[in-house]
């Protein structure tokens, strides 16, 4: 069956590359982590007392794009040592009768902000925040989106607005009925040739299905558990608001960008994970409701005309902002936050190498028994190829 599924995926392949524009890219990378890091290459740490290192293919994308009258389809696969995946398979629509609106369905990038539709083949850091990571895993979901824009001959042309409806649990099948909306509308112009201003606002209005009758909610300090049987099966609001500004600007010292995101809502999780769904199996334990806040910014500075450049970072993610420090009642209420150093050498137009180091931080507090910080902070040393 393996060997059937192989040799049918080769066939598309073939008959992909002779119909469709062909591009990609391939990351490797060598990764050192103190002995509680979170690597993103290989196994978790074989000896848990000590600092330890991997390698390996961090993302190794080929993408099909096939355009035909007035309609483009995408498909993109990711390939690594752990196997294959599907990471885009949407088709949109753009007609020239109606310039102005396009029909997005399949699976890509949810239209929430700025980060998760930033490539990952660009960015200056190597992962995206851990709020993203955790509120939207894998980036994408399946669903339909209409994206309206005026020409750009016309001066409304700066304004976008993307807003669809969701499965609501990242890329697997969907489980529930429940549909989430999620909705972006932002504004880009370059002023002077030399300067340009994006800013934008997005709002996200879903659920997460309750398994069991048991949901706990916040009531000043604490949780307050509400076990009425009419719960199971019901949906926990999910709701996030966000705010999104990217600068750039070219100087005497290169070029110098700045982004920045902040986000705020309410986060149904259980009571060791605020992390949104991603998989196709219904919860089976209770429901833990937090009101939640976290963002980051970004300095990237180009070192004038040569081919480097200098990346700073700082994220942070509150899963629960009604607590602090020693109110803290579980590991899933901590407090985390990220500060990241980096630099790029662009070799030649299509290779990149990268060099990053994060420190991260937790909360700590005697509440839980988690007075000190967890050690994991992570060197990243990443080659990058585009064709």
């Amino acid at each position: 069956m393996t060997k059937r599924i192989s040799v049918l995926f080769c066939a598309f392949l073939l008959t992909a590359t002779l119909k469709a524009q062909v591009s990609g890219y391939l990351q490797t990378q060598y990764q050192y982590g103190e002995e509680s890091a979170s690597l993103k290459v290989g196994s978790p740490n074989e000896n848990p007392d000590e600092s330890f290192n991997r390698i390996g293919i961090r993302r190794g994308r080929i993408k099909f794009i096939h355009e035909e009258k007035g309609i483009t389809g995408v498909v993109q696969v990711d390939f690594t040592e752990k196997g294959l995946g599907i990471k885009d398979a949407y088709f949109n629509i753009k007609r020239k009768e109606f310039d102005f609106v396009q029909l997005k369905a399949g699976i890509f990038d949810r239209p929430f902000g700025n980060e998760i539709s930033y490539s990952s083949s660009k960015r200056e850091s190597p992962e995206r925040s851990l709020i993203f990571q955790t509120l939207f895993p894998d980036e994408r979901d399946l669903g339909g989106m209409l994206v309206l824009q005026a020409p750009k001959t016309s001066p409304w042309s700066a304004f976008k607005l993307e807003a669809g409806l969701f499965a609501g649990n990242a890329i697997s099948m969907e489980a529930d009925s429940k549909k989430d909306f999620i909705s972006h509308l932002s504004f880009t112009k370059t002023f002077t040739k030399t300067i340009t201003l994006g800013l934008g606002i997005s709002y996200y209005n879903g659920g997460v299905y309750q398994g069991v009758e048991n949901v706990y909610t916040m009531k000043g300090k604490e949780f307050v558990l509400n076990s009425d049987s009419s719960n199971r099966g019901q949906f926990a609001k999910r709701e996030y608001l966000g705010c999104d500004v990217q600068f750039s600007v070219a100087n005497p010292f290169g070029k110098t960008q700045l982004r920045a995101e902040y986000l705020f809502g309410q986060q149904p999780g259980t009571s060791s994970s605020s992390k949104s769904p991603n998989t196709s199996v219904l919860p089976t334990v209770d429901t833990y409701i937090r009101d939640f806040s976290g963002g980051y910014a970004i300095l990237v500075q180009d070192i004038g005309t040569s081919p480097f450049s200098a990346v700073l970072k700082y994220d942070w993610y509150d899963p629960n902002t009604q607590i602090s420090e020693n109110e803290v009642l579980a590991k899933a209420d901590l407090f985390y936050n990220t500060l990241g150093m980096g630099a790029l050498w662009r070799i030649q137009s299509n290779l990149i190498l990268q060099a990053y180091y994060e420190i991260n931080r937790n909360e700590k507090t005697s509440s839980i028994n988690a007075a000190e910080d967890i050690k994991d902070n992570v060197f990243t040393l990443r080659v990058q190829y585009k064709f």
